[in-house]
């Protein structure tokens, strides 16, 4: 077992079927392929008009229809928004790789578009992480980006609409839109809404959502395989 978690904790291997992926902490770009470019069919969260899995390094701090917060094992707080307008109507991504902050890409796997922004403030990284109508922001120390990062793969990838029922909820105005303007997000909002949010003291600290043993492994045990 003590070999196991330190094999694990050098290296992660992905299985999907007989192939592995070997997972570079230190290559940002390299991980997010490998990650989102694999198709996983894995549900544990449902709500009306799509559904997603958390992987087991994340537990929720907060959820509801369209957002949720949750937290990890070195106390990060992860907010995820899903746009479920946006993807009724089929928003077109609008974003520009930004070539002046730590890490700015497009992304396009499966069919799916996002982009991910990586920005340093105050000695920290705000991470904005989109994919398939769906956003994940966080703020945290550089040496745990790459495992941060590897939770909002997890789970931005497995979001997964349901149309007939979004049909449904749009023609019965459960979900209240604009008619005139459908954008996905404005990257200079979100980070301003949330940075004061955090210096407001919204983002709250939690010493003890997490048990000592819940961290034995770092990975999600439904993906990774031992």
């Amino acid at each position: 077992m003590k070999r196991l978690i330190v094999l694990l904790s050098a290296v992660m291997i992905l299985v999907t079927g007989c192939s592995a992926v070997k997972l570079d902490t230190a290559d940002i770009g390299k991980n997010i392929k490998n990650l989102l470019s694999k198709k996983v069919d894995l549900y544990n969260v449902h709500f009306d008009g799509y559904k997603y899995y958390v992987p087991k390094g994340l537990k929720f701090l907060h959820k509801e229809e369209y957002n949720a917060s949750f937290i990890d094992k070195y106390n990060n707080k992860y907010y995820l928004y899903v746009d479920a307008i946006g993807y009724y109507h089929k928003s077109d991504l609008k974003y520009n790789v930004e070539n002046d902050i730590h890490y700015s890409n497009l992304l396009k796997f499966n069919k799916k578009d996002g982009y991910i922004r990586i920005e340093e403030i105050d000695n920290k990284f705000y991470i904005q992480f989109v994919f398939n109508y769906a956003k994940m922001e966080a703020y945290v120390k550089e040496e745990e980006l790459s495992t941060v990062i590897t939770n909002m793969c997890y789970v931005l990838r497995t979001i997964k609409f349901n149309d007939a029922v979004l049909e449904s909820l749009v023609g019965e105005n459960v979900l209240s839109y604009k008619e005139e303007n459908f954008t996905l997000f404005n990257t200079t909002d979100s980070k301003d809404v949330y940075l004061q949010a955090a210096e407001d003291g919204y983002v709250e600290e939690e010493k003890d959502v997490f048990e000592d043993d819940d961290f034995d492994i770092d990975i999600d045990e439904d993906v990774f395989d031992e």
